[in-house]
């Protein structure tokens, strides 16, 4: 079944298959980006040139160097997350520099929720949030098809009642 997830292939015998974040989120995420300090470089140089003159509206420039790095940010943000259904767990992977590796066993989980806000929903987008009976161990996987998050959440579903029922 293709989702428009993004499927890093297997690289070794006993390794979890992991699934990327479909294009959709980092694109989102790239429009806000651009929106936002578009309008704060509109915003400082326009209260720059009134009130300190012309030639300091050049420090308006300063939002679009940092649109350009948060660009190239949100591009290896969105690479570094995936997740990786096994027999008995969910792995969730995320991190630049931080590396962050959330095991979540399919017996603990308690609720699985699908979200969406309204930006999400305008660009075909959907979240799967994770509850276990210790609220440390929530997990989140953010920016799915919703299509595939339905299907994670009933596979999730499905599966955590088998195991916490001991079958």
């Amino acid at each position: 079944m293709e989702t428009g997830s993004a499927r890093i292939e297997e690289s070794a015998p006993g390794e979890p298959v992991w699934t990327g974040l479909p294009p959709g989120l980092l694109r989102m995420r790239r429009l806000l980006l651009v929106v936002w300090l578009g309008l704060l470089t509109i915003a400082v140089g326009l209260l720059l040139a009134l009130f300190a003159g012309p030639g300091w509206a050049a420090f308006a420039l300063l939002p679009l160097a940092l649109a350009a790095w948060g660009w190239r940010m949100l591009g290896r943000n969105w690479r570094s997350w995936r997740y990786a259904e096994r027999a008995d767990d969910l792995l969730i992977s995320r991190g630049v520099l931080w590396r962050e590796e959330t095991v979540v066993p399919y017996g603990r989980m308690q609720l699985v929720e699908v979200t969406s806000g309204p930006l999400e929903r305008h660009f075909g987008l959907a979240g799967v949030q994770l509850h276990t009976a210790a609220a440390a161990t929530d997990a989140r996987i953010p920016g799915l098809d919703p299509a595939e998050a339905e299907r994670l959440r009933d596979r999730l579903t499905e599966l955590g009642e088998a195991r916490s029922a001991g079958l």
